[in-house]
């Protein structure tokens, strides 16, 4: 086998996030849970008081938020020790053991917003302006009484809070099977060697020059899911039902109006995003058709979209990343690089390299009183660097977010996250085009943005499309089978590839089963299309516009003290209409169309 993916204990130290900085020992985790645990029934006394003064409301905030605290630190040591190792039966004990005290801690204290609307928002208010300790809580009140309607009794809260941690099973049954039991027959590339599939390594393959790898990688991949597609099928519609379950507990009107509701979106963002993406469909399809030209193939397969176009991608080892990128964000000035810097390279906030039973993908993790750290399978490429610098838009996003508000405010929504994130690739990407006028290196730089927008502008946007006619399909009381959930994807991604790309539906259709986690977020995807809209409006503010750093520094240290479109519009995007989204769309014509140029001067050289 020419490539055989180390375990966890074979990569270097420096190269693993430092989870020794939550707790240096288990023991000391284990000592935090016990302390949680001592703390709930003096938390519990407050049931029936919050109303007796401003003082009583304000001494019920100060006791929560520490217990809150260590239960963040709770639950962000386990799954980091889980997601790194997925076989480790230790590891996945103790992350299930911190999302049942998770359910638990929030069952206890599911109180208090129902008897925080029992006193009324005149007399909140009232109480904000008398009690100091209460001043920083205006916001929150009034994000309360956005959402009143949707609030239950404390009996009902307490009951909803508990559930959430058996409803999490279909995800955590998925996740499972996909990142610890799955078993991928080997690759073969063109001369006959076999390489290893793993979660960690399938981007890697699927961007192979070697044609019969890239096959192969993608048909066995995708052959490992089908064989479990019933199981798969079998969590995926438990899930959509439990997402369609609360909203009717919550007197939503369906389960996409609870998921932008409860972000403060209006639902028309969500339509907006769908379709403008379907009123751009043909710029995907002229980049198809400049591919199969670019590729020199009769036909394009889906395993050829990720194909390089350049005869010798450029190799970028960690620490050449971690300084293109530092010079890329530059606009954004010395503190902000200072902070990246020494995050990365000193106090280890990112788990680098690919391992045997590491969970797919990558994401940045973290709570206010740890490091905000990253995970990623890093490869020695462009595409490596652009995830490090989406994830560490991230982490830089809650740093600022964490250093700058209070508890309350310490957690910021989604809607927001994929912005910052999008925004450092934007910038790096400015920055590399700018300092490199290599032909080649410019062909795989723009291939490097053509799968970011291949991941967020196409495949993200058809999973939206799916989602919501899944939940529309649980709604009208209908069923989910594996067969259906395929074809219903197929038919969206065949009119995605129009006539530009051969389909091998059923390995097309059962794309829906490789998301183990997207899915099960009640319409999380669609945000990644807004993220990347929003990220590349304010990427050319900040390029263009000497004011524009600032606001943008501005928004991240918001977090949550603003509702997430006023954050945004702070920096300069405003995503209640399609306009960003068709920006962006144009920006991604524009690669298209530089694409070409690139090409058919090489095609002239040749």
């Amino acid at each position: 086998m020419s490539e055989i993916i180390p375990a966890r204990g074979e990569i270097p130290e420096r190269y693993t996030w430092e989870v020794e900085s939550i707790f240096p020992t288990e023991q000391a985790w284990e000592d935090e849970i016990k302390q949680i645990i001592v703390q709930l029934p003096a938390l519990q006394h407050f049931q029936g008081h919050l109303g007796d003064s401003a003082a009583a409301l304000a001494d019920w905030f100060e006791a929560s938020e520490p217990v809150l605290r260590s239960l963040g630190k709770v639950i962000v040591y386990a799954s980091l020790n889980h997601n790194v190792d997925t076989t480790d039966q230790a590891a996945a004990a103790q992350n299930d053991r911190a999302r049942g005290l998770y359910a638990r801690v929030l069952g206890a204290l599911a109180f208090a917003e129902p008897e925080l609307l029992q006193l009324g928002f005149g007399k909140l208010r009232d109480w904000v302006k008398s009690e100091a300790r209460l001043a920083t809580y205006g916001h929150y009140f009034d994000r309360l009484e956005r959402h009143q309607t949707h609030v239950r009794s404390a009996e009902v809260e307490e009951l909803l809070s508990q559930v959430m941690d058996p409803f999490r099973t279909a995800a955590a049954t998925h996740g499972i099977l996909s990142d610890a039991e799955l078993r991928f027959a080997p690759a073969r590339d063109s001369n006959g060697q076999t390489h290893e599939i793993a979660q960690g390594t399938i981007g890697k393959l699927l961007s192979s020059p070697d044609r019969a790898l890239r096959r192969s990688a993608w048909e066995h991949y995708a052959d490992a899911y089908l064989a479990h597609k019933n199981t798969t099928a079998n969590c995926l519609a438990a899930g959509v039902k439990q997402n369609v379950f609360l909203a009717r507990a919550r007197g939503y009107n369906s389960a996409l109006e609870a998921a932008t509701g409860q972000n403060d979106i209006p639902v028309e963002v969500f339509h907006n995003v769908v379709d403008t993406y379907k009123k751009h469909l043909p710029i995907w399809h002229r980049y198809w058709r400049l591919r199969r030209r670019a590729l020199g193939v009769d036909k394009l397969f889906v395993y050829d979209v990720r194909a390089p176009l350049v005869r010798q991608m450029p190799v970028v080892p960690f620490e050449q990343a971690v300084d293109w990128i530092v010079k890329g964000l530059a606009p954004l000035g010395p503190e902000y690089l200072s902070i990246l810097r020494r995050g990365v390279l000193e106090e280890r906030w990112v788990d680098v390299y690919p391992n045997r039973g590491k969970r797919m993908g990558a994401f940045s993790s973290g709570v206010p009183d740890t490091h905000p750290f990253i995970m990623m399978s890093y490869n020695d490429n462009l595409m490596g660097l652009s995830t490090l610098a989406h994830e560490l838009g991230h982490s830089m996003h809650s740093y600022y977010t964490w250093k700058n508000q209070p508890f309350i405010y310490a957690r910021y929504s989604i809607f927001v996250a994929e912005v910052a994130s999008n925004f450092n690739q934007a910038l790096v990407r400015d920055y590399l085009l700018k300092e490199n006028d290599d032909p080649e290196f410019q062909i795989a730089l723009i291939e490097e943005a053509m799968s970011n927008f291949l991941r967020y502008f196409f495949i993200m946007p058809t999973l939206a499309r799916f989602e919501l006619e899944i939940h529309r399909r649980i709604e009208r009381g209908e069923a989910l089978s594996a067969e259906g959930l395929s074809e219903l994807l197929a038919d969206l991604f065949a009119e995605g590839y129009g006539d530009e790309v051969e389909l091998d539906r059923e390995r097309v259709g059962i794309t829906w089963s490789q998301f183990a986690t997207h899915l099960y977020a009640n319409f999380y995807v669609y945000q990644y299309a807004t993220g990347i809209s929003g990220a590349h409006a304010l990427a050319e503010r900040v390029l263009s516009e000497p004011d524009a750093a600032g606001h943008y520094l501005k928004f991240l240290q918001a977090g949550s003290s603003l509702y997430p479109l006023e954050a945004l519009k702070l920096a300069g995007a405003d995503l209640t209409t399609p306009e960003p989204v068709e920006r962006t769309f144009a920006v991604l014509s524009r690669y298209v169309e530089r694409l070409e140029q690139l090409v058919q001067t090489r095609e002239r050289r040749s």
